[in-house]
C-alpha cells in the first residue's frame, strides 16, 4: 500500500513524500508533529506483512537495533504496529548513498575510501558490540550525509530477512554476502568484515569482484572463485590497502579479521603508510589434495629444479597479482617460526614417503659427484698456480667458470636501480628467474618502484628458475610542499584545512581577532614549507574584538513570537524578517537565520531571519474572520462591579488534525467590573485548512472561559 502525501500515522507522523523504495520496504519523508523534527518511516511491505513469523522477527531485531547509539549509525527512533502496517520511525539522513556516490564518481580516491570505510567499521563495531551483527553491508546501506558524515542504516531489518530465501528481492545483496551466507551457514562478526571489504572493492576499483547473470551465479561465485585483486582494475591502489580488503574477502571466516575493531587498526595504519607491509595473515592449513608427481617431474625434484609457471609482467611498477598474493606465502624477515607456510612445507606435505627416501639416496650420491668435482677442479686450479703462465692460467679459470655453470645454473645479473617491471623482465630473460618483494623502503635517491636491493647479489651463481628477492622503493619519505602555492591566504578557514590535510600534512587552527581579516578567513599560516605528515598552524580570523559580546541563540523552529523574544533577552534586534515555503516547518515558524548559533556577535546586532510560509500550498491561500463584539462584565459580577476588577485575556481555539490549537489574540488586561471588553478584530489568521473556531474571553486567575463566540474561516488568496 502507497502512502500519500498528508497521511497521518498515530495522529504524529505526517508522510510528507516518498523517497525510496527496496525488496523488503518503502520509505517515506516524514514529519513528527510531537516533536516537531522530519524523520524517515520504513514501512514493510505487503508481502512480508502477511507473514506473522516474518513480522515477529522483524519487530525483534528492529527493537535490538534501536538500542544502537553511535554517529555513524542511523538511529531507530520507534517501531509501530498500525493495523496492517508495520514500520520503523528513524533518523532523516539529508545525502546521497554510497552506491549513487561511486555511480557517480567512478571510483573513490583511495584516503576517501579509506575515511568512509573507517566510519562505517566504527558503527559496526558499535553494533558487534551489543551482539547485533547486520548481515546487509552493502553500499545502498551507506549513506553519506550533506556535511560528510557516514552512516549506517538497516540495523534489524537485514537480520530479520536473513532467515527469507535468497531470490529477486536480494539481487542488491548477492553481489556483498559472504560465502557461508551464500550456502545458508551460520554467519557472525566476520561475515559483515567480508561484505565490508567488498563494499571497500568496490568504492577503489568501480566494480564489484563477482557478477552474473542471477543471484545463484553471483552466490557460486563468492563460494569458488577466486578474487581478483581490485589492482587488476585500479592501477593507483597501494599495497597496504589492497591486502586489507584481501585479507577481509578471504573465503573461510578464521582467515579473514577477527573482529572490526583489527580491521580500524589496519585501515589508520593504511592512512599513514599506503604501501606497509602490515597486514597479517592467519596461518592457513593445507587442504588441497594429494598430486601425483609424475617421471619428468620426478626428474626435475632430483635435479633441484624448481618447477615455476612463467610470472606474469607486472603492471603499475611490478605490483602483479601474483606479487601481492605471494608475499602472504612466503615468511617474511623478523616473523615468528610456523607464522605463515612456506611453498617448501607444502611441498613437503604432499611428498610420498617412498619417493623421499629415493630423493634422499640420489642426495647422497649427488653429493659424492660433486666433492669429486670439486676436488678435480681444485687440483686442475692448484697445478696452473705451479707452472701455468699467466695466459694458461686465465684460460683455465674461463674453463673452470663454464664447467661450474652448467645448463641448470645461471649467473645472476644486476637489478639495483632499475624499475621493477624492467627488472622483472631481466630476471625472466636470464635463465626464468623471478622476482618476490620482500619489502618497500623509503629511498631519497630512487624513485617510487624502483629495485633498492636484491638477494642474491649481482655475480652469485644460482639455479635457474630461482627467486630473487628484492627491497622496492617508496620514493621520498617526505616531499617538501610550498604552502604558498596552495593559495591558502584567499581561502575561509574549513576550506584551507581541508587543501592542507589532501596533502598529508596536519593542521592546527587558531582563532585571532581581526579588523582588516573578514571571520572565518585565514590570516596567516606557518611554517611557509613542509614535509608530509608535518603539523601547519593556521591561524583564522574571528573578526573585530567585541566591546560587548552576546552569545547568538538558535530561533530556528521557533515561532516568532518566541524568537523576538529570545532575541530581547541576549540583546539582539530583529533585523531583515523574509518569508519561505517550507515542507518540514510549520506555518509561522522560524526556518533559519543570518547569525551562527552560539557564536559571539557585539550587543545589538540585527538578526535576520526566514519565516515558514507553510508548505506550497499553504502559501498560495490564508484563512482569515473577523468579529465584532463588546462584553459587559456586569453580566459575571453583577451589582457592585465598579470596585471589583477581573484581569481578562481572549483568544482563538480551532481543532486542529484532531486536537484543538489556542493561540493569543489580545494579551492580559485588568478591568473593572462595569467596563465594557471590546471583542473586536478584522484579520484574525487561522489554521491552514480550518473553516470554524472560537473566539474566547477568558478570566487569567482562575483560567474559566467566561464567554465565547463562533466564528467561521474562509481562504483568501495570498497577495
Amino acid at each position: 500500500m502507497i502512502l500519500r502525501p498528508g497521511t497521518f500515522l498515530q495522529d504524529r507522523y505526517e508522510i510528507l513524500d516518498q523517497i525510496g523504495s527496496g525488496g523488503m520496504s518503502d520509505v517515506y519523508k516524514a514529519l513528527c508533529h510531537k516533536l516537531n523534527r522530519p524523520v524517515a518511516i520504513k514501512v514493510l511491505k505487503e508481502e512480508f506483512s502477511s507473514d506473522s513469523g516474518f513480522v515477529s522477527k522483524f519487530k525483534m531485531e528492529a527493537q535490538a537495533a534501536a538500542r544502537l547509539s553511535h554517529p555513524n549509525i542511523v538511529n531507530i527512533y520507534d517501531v509501530v504496529d498500525e493495523g496492517n502496517l508495520h514500520y520503523i520511525v528513524m533518523e532523516l539522513i539529508e545525502g546521497i548513498t554510497l552506491k549513487n556516490y561511486i555511480i557517480k564518481k567512478g571510483c573513490l580516491d583511495v584516503k576517501e575510501a579509506i575515511g568512509v570505510a573507517i566510519s562505517v567499521a566504527q558503527g559496526i563495531a558499535a553494533a558487534h558490540e551489543q551482539g547485533i551483527i547486520h548481515r546487509d553491508i552493502k553500499p545502498q546501506n551507506i549513506i553519506i550525509a550533506r556535511d560528510g558524515k557516514v552512516k549506517v542504516a538497516d540495523f534489524g531489518i537485514a537480520r530479520a530477512a536473513s532467515s527469507q530465501t535468497l531470490s529477486a528481492t536480494a539481487v542488491g545483496s548477492v553481489h556483498y554476502i559472504s560465502p557461508e551466507q551464500a550456502r545458508g551457514g551460520y554467519s557472525d562478526v566476520r561475515s559483515d568484515i567480508y561484505s565490508l571489504g567488498i563494499t571497500m572493492y568496490e568504492m577503489v576499483a568501480g566494480r564489484v569482484p563477482f557478477q552474473g547473470d542471477n543471484t545463484v551465479t553471483v552466490a557460486l561465485a563468492h563460494l569458488e572463485d577466486p578474487i581478483t585483486p581490485p589492482s587488476y582494475y585500479n592501477e593507483g591502489i597501494p599495497v597496504g590497502f589492497e591486502n586489507i580488503i584481501l585479507k577481509c574477502t578471504e573465503k573461510k571466516p578464521e582467515y579473514r579479521y577477527g573482529t572490526m575493531h583489527e580491521v580500524i587498526s589496519d585501515l589508520r595504519k593504511a592512512l599513514v603508510n599506503p604501501d606497509g607491509d602490515f597486514v597479517q595473515y592467519n596461518s592457513q592449513v593445507d587442504d588441497s589434495q594429494t598430486v601425483i608427481i609424475g617421471k619428468p617431474e620426478l626428474e626435475q625434484i632430483r635435479s633441484g629444479r624448481k618447477i615455476q609457471a612463467d610470472p606474469a609482467v607486472s603492471r603499475n611498477g611490478g605490483r602483479n597479482q601474483e606479487q601481492r598474493q605471494e608475499r602472504r606465502m612466503e615468511k617474511k624477515p623478523g616473523q615468528q617460526p610456523g607464522s605463515i607456510r612456506t611453498r617448501k612445507q607444502d611441498t613437503d606435505d604432499d611428498i610420498n614417503p617412498k619417493i623421499e627416501r629415493l630423493l634422499t639416496a640420489a642426495g647422497v650420491v649427488v653429493a659424492i659427484l660433486i666433492v669429486v668435482v670439486l676436488i678435480i677442479v681444485f687440483s686442475k686450479v692448484s697445478g696452473l698456480f705451479r707452472s701455468g703462465s699467466p695466459k694458461e692460467t686465465e684460460s683455465t679459470a674461463e674453463i673452470s667458470t663454464e664447467e661450474t655453470l652448467s645448463d641448470k645454473k645461471v649467473k645472476m645479473p644486476s637489478i639495483v636501480g632499475l624499475a621493477t617491471d624492467i627488472a622483472e623482465q631481466k630476471l625472466k630473460d636470464n635463465g626464468g628467474l623471478y622476482m618476490k618483494v620482500s619489502d618497500y623502503v623509503f629511498d631519497d635517491t630512487l624513485d617510487k618502484g624502483d629495485i633498492v636491493s636484491q638477494d642474491p647479489v649481482e655475480g652469485t651463481v644460482t639455479d635457474k628458475y630461482s627467486a630473487v628477492y628484492v627491497v622496492v622503493s617508496k620514493g621520498p619519505e617526505h616531499v617538501t610542499i610550498d604552502l604558498a602555492k596552495l593559495g591558502l591566504e584567499k581561502m575561509d578557514g574549513a576550506s584551507a584545512k581541508t587543501a592542507l590535510e589532501g596533502s598529508g600534512l596536519t593542521v592546527t587552527v587558531e582563532q585571532k581577532n581581526s579588523d582588516t581579516v573578514a571571520a572565518g578567513y585565514v590570516i596567516s599560516y606557518s611554517p611557509a614549507e613542509a614535509k608530509e605528515g608535518e603539523n601547519v598552524t593556521l591561524v583564522v580570523s574571528s573578526g573585530p574584538a567585541l566591546v560587548n559580546p552576546v552569545t547568538v541563540p538558535n530561533i530556528a523552529g521557533q515561532t516568532e513570537e518566541i524568537a523576538l523574544e529570545m532575541l530581547a533577552d541576549v540583546g539582539l534586534v530583529q533585523g531583515t524578517v523574509t518569508e519561505a515555503a517550507s515542507e518540514t516547518v510549520v506555518r509561522g515558524s522560524i526556518i533559519s537565520q543570518s547569525l551562527t548559533a552560539n557564536s559571539q556577535v557585539e550587543a545589538g546586532t540585527a538578526m535576520n531571519y526566514v519565516v515558514s510560509s507553510g508548505t506550497v500550498q499553504q502559501a498560495k491561500y490564508k484563512y482569515l474572520a473577523s468579529i465584532d463584539k463588546s462584553y459587559s462584565l456586569q453580566n459575571i459580577i453583577g451589582p457592585g462591579s465598579g470596585s471589583t476588577q477581573l484581569t481578562l485575556k481572549i483568544q482563538l481555539r480551532q481543532p486542529v488534525n484532531g486536537k484543538d490549537e489556542v493561540r493569543e489574540l489580545m494579551g492580559p488586561v485588568t478591568m473593572t467590573g462595569d467596563q465594557m471588553l471590546p471583542v473586536s478584530f478584522k484579520n484574525i489568521e487561522g489554521a491552514y485548512g480550518v473553516t470554524s473556531g472560537t473566539v474566547e474571553i477568558v478570566n487569567v486567575e482562575t483560567g474559566d472561559v467566561i464567554n465565547s463566540y463562533s466564528i467561521t474561516f474562509i481562504p483568501v488568496p495570498q497577495s
